[in-house]
């Protein structure tokens, strides 16, 4: 699974996996197509995310990161927080009402990143929105 399809509100991108985060793409891969709905962040900046409650993937932290650049898809796998996906479109500092936190960057949006503002500021405006991360061949 090198290459994925992010389809968000609307919106078309192309991911790459990260190569430091092995277990944590493995362990994703597994859940392809995904669908989910993202939200706005309330914490962190300029980033989207998927809320995921008690879900468990299974891995824990490698390759984390508390500041993702726009384009970095992280994945919280708990503790501190509930677990999450986080999607920077923008600055952001990765945090909950718990404080500061680190998710593990595993994917990174190399096509249409200059279309993810317009993503970040529609959720933020008009609310949750449809996301898909699909395999591409």
């Amino acid at each position: 699974m090198p290459t994925l399809r992010i389809t968000a509100a609307g919106q078309m991108f192309v991911a790459v996996t990260h190569p430091d985060a092995p277990l944590t793409v493995a362990a994703f891969a597994k859940l392809l197509p995904y669908r989910q709905k993202l939200i706005h962040v309330r914490w962190s900046g300029e980033a989207v995310w998927v809320p995921l409650g008690d879900f468990k993937l299974g891995v824990g932290f490698e390759n984390h990161t508390s500041h993702p650049s726009a384009g970095d898809i992280l994945f919280y796998p708990g503790g501190y927080s509930e677990t999450e996906l986080l999607i920077a479109y923008g600055s952001c500092c990765f945090a909950s009402k718990m404080g500061q936190l680190a998710g593990n960057h595993f994917l990174t949006i190399v096509e249409g990143r200059e279309r993810l503002r317009e993503v970040g500021v529609r959720t933020l405006w008009e609310g949750a929105q449809d996301v898909v991360f699909e395999a591409m061949p």
